[in-house]
């Protein structure tokens, strides 16, 4: 059964659609990868879900939690279900944490609101929350402020607090992009323990196909505010069958051949003011045709378990998916 449970979901900034309906499932305990280029719709996707976004962002559809609606659920229901139910960690601790509130109280603020912890007992609970993330001399530095440490323990910090309210599901959005490989790989281990100690679900935001494959069991590829592609990850990353998965595994520099060129997906994600008309992947796309020009492939289930919205994917199938032509009807 579904945790998190994500219906056509779609999101417009000042009429601008930037979602065009997602369908996302999250499990209890699952480890999801969302990935993709910048602008994909990635973040927006989950900030959406908890509520995040700005007034002037219009959110349709429908974000169950058990069942819980939280697509226009109230204010002070969406604060019951954020830090508590749900956490998120952000890309950049530096512009998260308060520069001129110490850290310990910062993290006793969250047991406070999420756990109703108090006093010494709220201390000693932050004081092992950052021993447990790796905080050398926790104690010692509980009164310390957020410039007195590195970029990798500031987050660090932030899981910390993230965890200070015993969350089912933690969103991990890009959480290791600011960081050295030595500090984004001890980041990764350390959500990786806190997952398998604490049983919780997590959304892995990232554009590090590397990174996800180090944490998550299951991947969803977006592009251009939708999924193209979505599946278990070792077979996305055995046999990506979408040409921009394919594009996206053929640009990373790889340990076990010869040196030589990368390959680019040309072009740059489309502006939502002005998609193409089609395959929103058609003008990058080296397999695209007239017809993917004039046709939008739905996500449609695959013999192997995966995901796949494209009209001629890699390998190509015998059985055409079913596609919507310009006019948004379904095509022969």
């Amino acid at each position: 059964m579904s945790f998190v449970k994500m219906r056509d979901l779609r999101v417009a900034f000042d009429g601008t659609q930037v979602l065009h309906g997602i369908d996302l499932d999250v499990a209890k305990g699952e480890a999801v990868g969302l990935v993709g280029e910048s602008g994909c719709g990635k973040s927006v996707t989950w900030l959406a879900a908890l509520g995040l976004l700005p007034g002037k962002a219009r959110v349709t559809g429908s974000v169950t939690l058990e069942g819980q609606e939280l697509c226009g659920a109230s204010r002070a229901a969406l604060e019951r279900v954020r830090g508590g139910r749900i956490a998120m960690i952000f890309q950049d601790p530096s512009s998260s944490l308060n520069p001129v509130v110490r850290v310990g109280r910062q993290i006793t603020e969250a047991l406070r609101i999420h756990r109703a912890l108090e006093g010494d007992t709220a201390r000693n609970e932050a004081i092992r929350l950052m021993d447990m993330v790796g905080i050398p001399d926790a104690r010692g530095r509980f009164n310390t402020y957020p410039h007195e440490f590195s970029g990798g323990q500031c987050q660090r910090l932030m899981i910390a607090m993230a965890l200070a309210g015993e969350p089912d599901l933690l969103i991990a959005d890009e959480p290791t992009t600011a960081l050295d490989a030595t500090i984004q790989a001890q980041i990764l281990d350390l959500l990786g323990t806190v997952r398998d100690e604490t049983g919780m679900a997590m959304v892995f935001i990232s554009h590090d196909l590397g990174a996800v494959s180090h944490i998550c069991e299951r991947i969803c590829v977006m592009y251009a505010g939708r999924i193209v592609e979505e599946g278990p990850v070792q077979l996305l990353f055995d046999d990506p069958h979408h040409p921009y998965t394919r594009g996206l595994f053929d640009a990373i520099p790889r340990l076990d051949g010869g040196r030589g060129r990368l390959v680019p997906i040309h072009g740059t994600v489309p502006d939502p003011k002005n998609l193409p008309q089609g395959c929103t992947f058609s003008p990058r796309c080296p397999r695209a045709t007239g017809f993917c020009r004039d046709n939008l492939p739905l996500l449609n289930p695959q013999p192997d378990g995966r995901q796949l919205s494209c009209i001629h994917p890699v390998p190509v199938y015998g059985q055409r998916p079913q596609v919507l032509d310009c006019r948004g009807s379904a095509a022969a």
